[in-house]
C-alpha cells in the first residue's frame, strides 16, 4: 500500500500516533456507532475522546445545512455544468472557497460535494449537476473545487464512485466496463480528486459495476482507491446505498448513512465475535472518521479557526463577476451583441423563464437563497430608466405552480410569515410541530417522532387580488385540503417506483377557489402514512388562474411586434432536470419553440437566453438575432445575463459538452439500462470523441462559445517528450475592437488515427485561459504532463505512454484548429 496522503489542513492536526492512542480508548460500541450515522445528517460526538459531532450537508451550489426549507438560506451558485464552463480552475476554486466559507458558517464540517460522474449522455437526469463529458476538463475543474472548499477547513466529498451517470433505476443497474473505459474515463477524475486535490471524502453510488454493488465493490474501493491511489479518507455510502451486512463492511464502505443502519448493527457485531470479519477492518474504518475529524477541526483542541460571521463582504458581486464567466454566446451573426442600450425606447421581456426563472436543478442539490435576481429584475436594472420594459410568460411550461410565499402567507400559530408543519399520532394526537417558511416539506425517519403517522401543514393565506385562483396540492396517496370550512378529498395515487423521484417530483393537482383580496383563507393539508414508515414530500402551491396559451401567446407576440427588441427566456425547470430521473428528451417543454419562432417572425431584433443545465434542441437557432446560454445560474443569474446582454461582462464560457441538433444526430442518447444493465460499449470514447468517431455533426462542438471579440493564433511551439511531458506555448492577438477572453484548447491525436489497433479520435490534453485587451498580444502556455499523455494498456494492464507521431492542433473549441504541429514521443 502506498503512503498515506497528508492532506495539509489549514490547522494543526494530530499525528498518526495520537489518533491511534484515542482509537485504543473506545469500546467496540463506540466503534460501531461511528461507522454509522447517528441520524440523517450527523455522526455522534463522543467526548470521552474529545470527538464532537461531525454534520453533514448537501451541495454542490450550496450549502443546505440539516435541514430543507427556505427558513434556512445559502448561498446559490450556478449549476456544476456552467462552472465547468468557465474553463477557469481559479473559477471554480473561488466557488469552492465560498461554499467552504458558508459550510463553517452553518456549523457543517463536510459538504457531500462535488459530483464528477460524467455527461455520458444528454438525456441524463443529474446532467446539469455534473461537470463535462470529458474526463480532463472534470478533473481540472473538480481538483480547484475542492481544493477551494478544503481551504476553509471544511471537506469536500468527491462522488459519486463509480460509473454513476444515468438516473432511472439508479437503485439497482449495473454497469458493464473493461478497464480501459473505466480507467481513462470514469475513473479519471476520482484519482485526480484524491491524487491531486487530496480530498477527504469519496462517496460511495447506488449503482453496480462489472457484478458489484458499489458500497461492496473491493476491487475498485479498497484496491484501487485505498492501496493504489494511497486514499486515507473516509468512503461514505451514498443514502441508502449500503443493502448488505458483510459484502459493504469488508468491501471498502467506510461509514454507511444515514443512520442508525441496522445492516451495520447486529450483524456486524456477531461477524466480529464469530471471526469472520477482522477488528483490524473496524479499526481502519474507525481511524479514518478520527483522521476526518482532525481535519476539520472537529477532534480535541486541533479545531478550525473560528468561522467570520456571514459571508466575506462583497460575495454577491464576487458570485455575480465569476456567473459571467460562465456563459456561453452560441450564436450573434449580425453583431446584435452586446446591446446598445442608449437606442432602446421599448423593449419586450418574454418567456416563462424570464419571470420564474430556473436558478438550479431540482434534488438534493436543492438550495435557499435569500433572493434570486431572476432575469426580469437583472435586465430592468441594466436598461436606461426611461426605456419601457414589459414583461410577459408568453406560454406556460412549469409544472407546478409558484409556492405559497412569505408576502401572501401567514404560520396561524406563531403570526410570521410561512406555516406551522405537524407531526401527529394516528388517533390526530400532535405529537410535535414546528414553524416552515418553505411551501414544501420532505419528511423522512429521523426527522420527527417515532409513532407519527399523520403529517399536516397549516397556513392562513391572503390573496392579492380578486377573482379565480388555483390552490396546488402536492404529495402521494389520500390527502384531504380544507380550505375554510370546504374538505377536499383527494387520492393522487401511488407515485413513482422510486423513492428519490416521489420526494422531489410528487404527483399534484390543483383545487379552484374563488378568493377576494385581502380576505384570508385557512388551509390545512393532511397527509397519513399507509406503512409504519413514513417517508413523504408534501407541499402547496398558489396562483391566479392563468389565460391559456392562445391567448398569452397572442399578447407575446403583440408585445414583440411594438418593441426596439425582443428577448426571449426560454428553459427547463426543477422538474425536467433533477436527481432521481432521466429526461425523456430534448426539446423545450411546451410551446416553447412556437414562442421563440413567432416572436421572431414578429420582431428580427429578437434575442434568446436559454436557461437550462444540460443541452436541449434549439431549431430556431439560425433565425434569430443572438442566443445566449445562461445556464442554471444560481441566485445573481439575472443580473449576470444583463450584464453580458449589455456588454459590461464579456461572455466568458465555453461548452463543456456537445450540443446537438437532433436528437438523430446524438450517438449516444438512450438512458434506460436493459435488463438492469448498462453496457458501457462505447468504450473510453465518449462526447465529443465518440461524436468523432460516429461522424455526426452537432449543433455546437466540445468547447465552443463566441466572445465580443476577434483572435489571430500565432508562433504554436511544442517543447518536450514523452519522460518530462509538453509545454504548448502560442502568442495570441486580440484582433477586435473591445478587450477579451479566449480559451485555447489543445487536442492529440495519433497520426495514422489508430491506438491499440483501433480508431482514435482527438482528445483533450491541456487548456489555458488569455485575456487581452484590444490591439494587444499575450502568450498562453498549456502544461501537458507525462501521467495526461499515457494511455491505459488492456494487453499491460497498466499505464503507459504509447509511442509513435502524433498531432497536436489548438484552437478555441474541438472543431477549431488554429495551429497543428507534428510530435514524437
Amino acid at each position: 500500500m502506498t503512503e498515506p496522503i497528508d492532506a495539509d489542513p489549514p490547522f494543526a492536526a494530530p499525528a498518526e500516533e495520537a489518533l491511534r492512542d484515542l482509537l485504543a480508548r473506545l469500546s467496540p460500541d463506540d466503534k460501531l456507532r461511528l461507522v454509522t450515522g447517528e441520524d440523517v445528517w450527523s455522526l455522534p460526538e463522543m467526548p470521552h475522546i474529545g470527538l464532537r459531532k461531525l454534520r453533514m450537508s448537501d451541495g454542490p451550489v450550496g450549502v443546505r445545512g440539516t435541514t430543507f426549507d427556505a427558513a434556512d438560506t445559502s448561498i446559490v451558485l450556478p449549476n456544476p455544468s456552467a462552472q465547468a464552463a468557465a474553463w477557469d480552475p481559479a473559477v471554480a476554486n473561488r466557488f469552492g472557497s465560498l461554499l467552504g466559507a458558508q459550510a463553517r458558517d452553518k456549523d457543517v464540517h463536510i459538504l457531500l460535494a462535488p459530483t464528477v460522474n460524467m455527461h455520458r449522455t444528454p438525456l441524463g437526469g443529474r446532467h446539469f449537476e455534473c461537470f463535462s463529458e470529458d474526463p480532463l476538463l472534470t478533473a481540472r475543474t473538480a481538483v480547484a473545487y475542492i481544493e477551494g472548499v478544503q481551504s476553509q477547513g471544511v471537506a469536500a466529498t468527491v462522488k459519486h464512485f463509480v460509473a454513476n451517470d444515468a438516473e432511472n433505476e439508479r437503485m439497482t443497474y449495473d454497469v458493464r466496463a473493461d478497464a480501459r473505459t473505466l480507467r481513462e474515463v470514469y475513473l479519471a477524475p476520482f484519482e485526480a480528486a484524491v491524487r491531486e486535490a487530496r480530498a477527504w471524502l469519496v462517496m460511495s453510488a447506488y449503482n453496480s459495476v462489472n457484478g458489484d454493488t458499489m458500497t461492496a465493490n473491493s476491487p475498485l474501493q479498497n484496491d484501487i482507491l485505498k492501496d493504489e491511489w494511497g486514499f486515507d479518507g473516509v468512503v461514505v455510502s451514498d443514502w441508502m446505498a449500503v443493502r448488505s451486512s458483510e459484502p459493504a463492511f469488508l468491501g471498502g464502505t467506510d461509514i454507511a448513512m444515514p443512520g442508525p443502519a441496522d445492516l451495520w448493527g447486529e450483524p456486524i457485531r456477531r461477524a466480529l465475535a464469530e471471526g469472520r470479519i477482522d477488528e483490524a477492518v473496524l479499526d481502519d474504518k474507525v481511524l479514518r472518521v478520527l483522521r476526518l475529524a482532525a481535519r476539520v477541526g472537529a477532534l480535541g483542541d486541533f479545531r478550525a479557526p473560528a468561522a467570520d460571521p456571514g459571508l466575506p463582504a462583497g460575495a454577491r458581486d464576487r458570485i455575480r463577476a465569476l456567473t459571467t464567466r460562465t456563459m456561453v454566446l452560441l450564436e450573434n451573426p449580425r453583431g446584435s451583441l452586446p446591446l446598445d442600450t442608449s437606442a432602446l425606447r421599448r423593449v419586450a421581456l418574454i418567456g416563462p423563464n424570464a419571470i420564474r426563472t430556473s436558478a438550479q436543478g431540482g434534488g438534493s442539490a436543492t438550495c435557499f437563497p435569500e433572493h434570486v435576481v431572476d432575469i426580469a429584475e437583472g435586465l430592468r436594472s441594466a436598461l436606461a430608466p426611461e426605456t419601457e420594459l414589459t414583461v410577459r410568460a408568453g406560454v406556460f411550461t412549469h409544472r407546478k405552480l409558484p409556492g405559497i410565499n412569505r408576502g401572501n402567507s401567514t404560520d396561524p400559530d406563531t403570526g410570521t410569515p410561512g406555516f406551522t408543519l405537524e407531526f401527529r399520532a394516528a388517533d390526530g394526537t400532535v405529537l410535535a410541530s414546528e414553524h416552515r417558511l418553505g411551501a414544501q416539506a420532505i419528511v423522512w425517519p429521523g426527522l420527527y417522532p417515532e409513532s407519527t403517522r399523520v403529517i399536516a401543514m397549516r397556513t392562513r393565506l391572503t390573496p392579492q387580488r380578486d377573482g379565480d385562483h388555483l390552490l396546488e396540492v402536492l404529495g402521494l396517496g389520500t390527502m384531504t385540503a380544507t380550505v375554510d370550512d370546504t374538505v377536499h378529498t383527494l387520492d393522487l395515487g401511488a407515485g413513482a417506483g422510486d423513492v428519490g423521484e416521489n420526494l422531489m417530483r410528487p404527483p399534484l393537482t390543483h383545487i379552484p377557489v374563488t378568493a377576494q383580496a385581502g380576505v384570508p383563507l385557512d388551509v390545512e393539508l393532511v397527509h397519513t402514512a399507509d406503512t409504519d414508515v413514513l417517508v413523504a414530500s408534501v407541499g402547496l402551491g398558489w396562483a391566479p388562474a392563468p389565460p391559456d396559451d392562445d391567448t398569452e401567446l397572442a399578447a407575446a407576440v403583440a408585445d414583440a411586434a411594438a418593441a426596439d427588441l425582443a428577448v426571449v427566456v426560454v428553459g427547463t425547470t426543477e422538474d425536467i432536470e433533477s436527481e432521481s430521473f432521466d429526461r425523456t428528451g430534448l426539446a423545450l417543454p411546451g410551446r416553447s419553440d412556437e414562442l421563440v419562432a413567432r416572436v421572431a417572425a414578429a420582431n428580427p431584433n429578437t434575442i434568446v437566453v436559454v436557461n437550462a443545465g444540460s443541452p436541449v434542441l434549439m431549431p430556431w437557432r439560425h433565425d434569430v438575432a443572438a442566443v445566449l446560454w445562461a445556464w442554471l445560474p444560481g441566485q445573481e443569474g439575472g443580473a449576470a445575463v444583463a450584464e453580458v446582454l449589455t456588454g459590461a461582462a464579456e461572455p466568458g464560457g465555453r461548452l463543456p459538452t456537445t450540443f446537438p441538433a437532433d436528437e438523430a444526430d446524438v450517438p449516444l442518447l438512450a438512458h434506460d439500462p436493459v435488463d438492469g444493465v448498462h453496457h458501457y460499449a462505447e468504450g473510453s470514447a465518449i462526447g465529443h470523441r465518440l461524436w468523432a468517431l460516429r461522424g455526426a455533426k452537432p449543433a455546437y462542438p466540445f468547447g465552443y462559445g463566441l466572445g465580443y471579440t476577434t483572435w489571430d493564433y500565432r508562433d504554436l511551439r511544442v517543447e518536450g517528450d514523452a519522460a518530462a511531458g509538453l509545454t504548448v506555448t502560442a502568442t495570441l492577438a486580440n484582433t477586435g475592437a473591445r478587450p477579451g477572453r479566449e480559451i485555447v484548447q489543445a487536442y492529440l491525436e495519433p497520426v495514422d488515427g489508430e491506438l491499440f489497433g483501433a480508431p482514435e479520435p482527438p482528445r483533450l490534453v491541456g487548456y489555458a485561459a488569455v485575456d487581452a485587451d484590444h490591439g494587444h498580444t499575450a502568450t498562453v502556455r498549456i502544461t501537458v504532463p507525462p501521467h495526461t499523455l499515457a494511455r491505459w494498456d488492456p494487453a499491460a494492464d497498466a499505464w503507459r505512454i504509447v509511442p509513435g507521431a502524433y498531432r497536436l492542433t489548438v484552437g478555441g473549441h474541438v472543431a477549431n484548429t488554429r495551429g497543428t504541429a507534428t510530435i514524437t514521443l
